[in-house]
């Protein structure tokens, strides 16, 4: 049995599509922020395998409550891996770009030096070596997938804000110095997927791993795409960051070299134009 923790995110939302018969573990039945509840229902649920679909993905909000984002971005996925460990199964966390500095214009490998910017990051960053830590520890299986960009027809996203604002906006002021792969929630559930049925027939593909969607682009060129494809007659103006405040530093470079997910695990990045145009006929949003 697969256990997920996550029911309303955006990941969550696609692996309950591609796996109905998984047991999803939203806020009511297990709040990470209360993680050793978490790792009993870990303990109680006789799961398989466990991926973390949940967090605190606030990333504003969190510079205002880092020890709320630390407890359910470190210390829920921290207590999970060591409950997996012991119970020998594998556990599959998702995490950021955020955990880099943004440095630079070429795309950070899994082993590239961290640095975060913001609170978020940092809560992300504390999960990861949590994780790491206690695998280490108990010798278990596992796999941190660091993504970015993400998007779907749930929740809030990027897609979604901009066709609320194209179709009452003749016009878009829009970030261009900001640069990562967009990546459709459908294509990370699939990835998580294929990643748990090797994992569990090969512990020893255990690791941190890379996974955006091609090619990678600006948020100003993402946002042409969106209305190109939805038939909006927006007009975007590229504009730097700094014209756009925000309470958390977002990185300039969110680049991520996916290679060894491709080598290890068969998986490629996918063309997020193409998932795109998948969302927007979901949501009605096609000319």
């Amino acid at each position: 049995m697969l256990l997920v923790f996550g029911a309303t995110g955006q990941v969550a939302r696609e692996l309950a599509r591609l796996r109905p018969d998984a047991t999803f573990l939203g806020r009511d039945r297990a709040d990470l922020a209360d993680p050793e509840a978490c790792a009993a229902a870990i303990r109680a649920s006789g799961a398989g395998a466990v991926i973390n679909a949940a967090a605190h993905t606030a990333v504003d909000r969190a510079e205002g409550e880092e020890a709320l984002a630390t407890t359910i971005n470190g210390a829920a996925p921290t207590a999970m891996a060591r409950e997996c460990a012991a119970l020998a199964i594998p556990f599959l966390h998702i995490s950021t770009d955020y955990v880099f500095d943004g440095s630079g214009t070429e795309p950070f490998r899994p082993d590239a030096p961290t640095g975060p910017l913001g609170a978020y990051g940092r809560a992300k960053l504390a999960g990861e070596a949590g994780v790491r830590a206690a695998m280490n520890e108990g010798g278990g299986t596992h796999a941190i997938l660091r993504t970015s960009w993400v998007f779907s027809a749930h929740g809030a996203n990027f897609v979604k804000t901009m066709l609320r604002l194209g179709a009452t906006r003749g016009s878009l002021n829009v970030v261009a110095d900001q640069i990562g792969g967009p990546t459709p929630a459908r294509d990370i559930a699939a990835a998580l997927l294929a990643m748990t049925e090797t994992l569990l027939a090969n512990p020893a593909a255990s690791g941190t791993y890379h996974f955006s969607g091609a090619p990678d682009v600006s948020w100003a060129s993402f946002a042409r795409e969106i209305f190109a494809q939805s038939g909006l007659p927006t007009v975007v103006t590229d504009i730097p960051t700094s014209a756009y405040p925000t309470p958390a530093r977002r990185p300039g470079n969110s680049r991520l070299d996916c290679t060894s997910l491709t080598q290890t695990f068969g998986i490629r990045r996918p063309d997020w134009r193409a998932g795109l145009a998948a969302i927007l006929t979901e949501l009605g949003a096609t000319p």
